[in-house]
Order: C-alpha cells, then structure tokens, then sequence
C-alpha cells in the first residue's frame, strides 16, 4: 500500500489511502475534493522516493468531510501585583479530510 507525506498548513502528514485526518482549515465546501501538490516523501511496493523538496509528479487527493472547530483553548496572562490579569479563548478551525487516492 503506498503512503506519502503531505504538507499542508504548515504541518506534516503521513498519509495512506483510507485515513482520516483533521488538518487546519481548508477553504472549500464540506464534500467537494481536495489536492495535495506538496509530497515531500513517497512509499510504495518499488521504494522510497524522497523529494528536493517535493516528489514530483506524486499526488494525493481526498475528500472533505465536515468543517469544524477543535477543543478551546484557554490563554491567560498574569502579572503578580500590578492587578494585570487577561483571559482569552481560542477554537482552531479544522477540516476534515477522508484520503482518496496516493499515486507517484
């Protein structure tokens, strides 16, 4: 079974055919199909290329599923005596992507 890794949102995957992954937000309709251009390795039966920096000519694509939030995160910023507190929140936007298809 072939596997690559992807890069996407300043992040890498390990990725094969049939795995799920929640990857930062993609600007695209839940459904609609996706293509990752950056390959940086790719895995197969005949071996291991590795690119300089991307395989070329290797190509994985898949399909988002849903776009949704992940878990708050809480930032908070303390000062001891000068009466500075802050409290903020954050929810990181993620897609989720259901992989296709990984060729060389």
């Amino acid at each position: 079974m072939a596997e690559a890794v992807i890069k996407t949102g300043g992040k890498q995957y390990l990725v094969k055919k049939g795995d799920t992954i929640l990857v930062e937000k993609i600007d695209k309709k839940e459904g609609s199909e996706v293509n990752f251009k950056e390959v940086l390795l790719f895995h197969d039966s005949k071996g291991v290329k590795v690119g300089k920096p991307k395989v070329s000519g290797a190509k994985v694509s898949g399909k988002i599923l849903a776009q949704i939030k992940d878990k708050k995160v809480t930032i908070i910023k303390y000062k001891r005596k000068t009466r500075y507190r802050r409290k903020q929140g954050h929810r990181q936007q993620l897609s989720k992507i259901k992989i296709d298809t990984v060729t060389a």
